[in-house]
């Protein structure tokens, strides 16, 4: 469940738009965030990175639960991605300096995946819920 409310944040977060049209007195609450909006893209790309990895490595959850497994994976992916693009400033700042091929493949990925950030938000709030809803009913203990 942590998951899923953990990718609804990072969602809302990413689609500050979406939130504002329907509530025009969060745009103090997302200004009070904008400072943090780096490092916290940070700890939800490395959040969603040891996700994928937790499903990799309890792939035999897809003989007990694969609705659950499938649903962790694609939540982690969905929340290491938004991480990436909220965090990219710090990543590259501080991971990818010296690195310049590195710099160039993060910036191409980055070019790739920018103009889909608020329906990557939008599918990260509809993952979460489900995320939330699907550790009550197909979790593996």
């Amino acid at each position: 469940m942590i998951w899923g409310i953990t990718l609804i944040l990072l969602s809302i977060i990413a689609v500050p738009s979406l939130i504002l049209a329907k509530k025009p007195n969060a745009k103090e609450l997302l200004e009070k965030i904008e400072p943090y909006q780096g490092w916290l893209g940070i700890v939800f790309c490395f959040w969603g990175v040891w996700g994928i990895i937790t499903a990799i490595l309890n792939i035999g959850w897809l003989t007990t639960s694969p609705i659950w497994w499938i649903t962790f994976l694609a939540g982690n992916i969905v929340s290491a991605v938004l991480g990436f693009m909220l965090g990219f400033g710090l990543i590259n700042k501080y991971f990818l300096s010296k690195n310049d091929t590195a710099k160039v493949k993060a910036e191409e990925l980055r070019a790739k995946i920018a103009p889909k950030q608020g329906k990557l938000g939008i599918l990260g709030i509809i993952v979460g819920i489900w995320m939330i809803a699907a550790s009550f009913f197909f979790a593996v203990a």
